[in-house]
């Protein structure tokens, strides 16, 4: 049996960062990374400028920096925003393995072993697993970064209930050939959610985000489809109509080539409820849980990236001070707030304003007005948090223009 003072299981973001800081301190690190090799996560890869701002050194992973993004509503008017702070695209492969890299330079021992949350057990000492290569591992604490499905999370917090998760499902798809790649988000017509267009160095990650109570597949796909087919027809300025499903020679043709060549993929996002987070713990005695495993992700855009770093220093610093129990107040006291303003402000945000949807009125007022643009432009950087939010935009929109 090999035995460290720390096992961490789940090699995403958040179980790579807190490797490298603890083995930094000079904590010995277990780190399982359980994905077969070559096997990216599911996700668009976006990093906020405040993310970069906090880490400079994420910018050596290798990836794409955004600087414009065009908005749609759903009905399909376009909000074409200009960044002071760029945010970051990477291939979840390339970024996951940048990280874990940096672990294991610094002194982390990674193991390409799978690990179940049945495998582990308490001990004497503080907790065994059992691979399923059937290797024995031995720590004092335990730390679930496995993701949204974590096996560890439903052991030791408790499984949480469908309403509480997301779904986001999409494919991986050939740059354009002779046009620009644009950075899109699009708001879902009836459905709650967004589409995403977002082009990495060798590809477009497109996909789609909503609540896992209200996903419906076929449906769903359909619009995935129209969305991606439009994204590669030519169109003239502001004429872009991503929900149409009138049918051509030329988006027949599109859609026979992205068939032969997009590769779908799939996957859960935690979307937790203002209740749950009243009352939900992710810390213990001698375990924790960091990043998607613990439940922090922006429950009204899906984002976790910034949150799982953000959880796995706030964790390494709590263990490095010997009290790995403050770890539960301090993510509370630093993002906990936000997170639960989030989860609040979801159905709003995705709900009716002034006869039409929230997402409708919020393009249609920031293209009118620049101080609205501005507080679209922050919450995307992720400087501008949900909890002033609803202050910050009325008090733009009555700015004089």
């Amino acid at each position: 049996m090999k035995n460290f003072d720390v096992l961490i299981v789940g090699a995403g973001p958040a179980g790579s960062f807190a490797a490298e800081l603890l083995v930094k301190n000079g904590v010995s690190v277990a780190l399982f990374d359980g994905r077969p090799e070559g096997e990216p996560k599911a996700c668009g890869g976006g990093v906020t400028a405040k993310a970069l701002k906090a880490w400079p050194h994420l910018l050596n992973a290798v990836g794409r920096t955004v600087s414009e993004l065009d908005l749609y509503s759903p009905a399909g008017k376009q909000l074409h925003l200009q960044l002071d702070e760029p945010f970051a695209i990477y291939s979840r492969l390339a970024f996951d393995n940048y990280l874990r890299d940096r672990a294991r330079d610094e002194g982390a021992e990674v193991f390409h072993e799978k690990v179940s949350g049945r495998k582990i057990k308490r001990s004497e000492q503080g907790w065994t697993l059992v691979s399923e290569a059937r290797n024995e591992y031995a720590g004092r604490v335990l730390v679930g970064a496995d993701g949204a499905n974590s096996g560890i999370a439903k052991k030791l917090a408790g499984p949480l209930p469908p309403s509480e998760m997301e779904v986001a499902f999409g494919y991986r798809a050939p740059l354009p050939g002779d046009a620009k790649a644009r950075t899109v988000v699009a708001f879902l017509p009836k459905w709650v959610g967004y589409a995403w267009a977002f082009p990495r160095p060798d590809h477009i990650s497109f996909g789609i985000a909503t609540t896992q109570d209200a996903f419906e597949h076929r449906p769903l796909d359909d619009l995935l489809w129209q969305f991606m087919i439009a994204y590669y027809t030519p169109q003239t300025e502001n004429k872009m109509t991503f929900w149409s499903e009138i049918e051509t020679e030329n988006t027949r043709s599109i859609r026979n080539h992205l068939e032969q060549t997009a590769e779908s993929y799939a996957a859960r996002i935690p979307g937790i409820t203002d209740a749950t987070w009243a009352t939900r713990k992710v810390c213990g005695p001698n375990w924790a849980l960091l990043g998607d495993a613990a439940g922090f992700a922006d429950p009204v855009t899906g984002e976790g990236i910034y949150y799982a770093l953000r959880s796995a220093e706030l964790f390494a610093k709590c263990y490095v001070e010997g009290v790995v129990s403050d770890y539960e107040s301090a993510w509370r006291k630093d993002f906990g707030a936000d997170l639960r303003r989030a989860a609040q402000m979801r159905r709003r945000f995705y709900g009716n304003f002034w006869g039409a949807p929230f997402t409708e009125r919020m393009i249609e007022f920031a293209k009118g007005h620049r101080g609205v643009r501005g507080v679209l432009g922050e919450l995307i950087a992720g400087d501008q948090g949900y909890v002033d939010l609803k202050k910050k935009l009325v008090k733009s929109a009555l700015k004089p223009l």
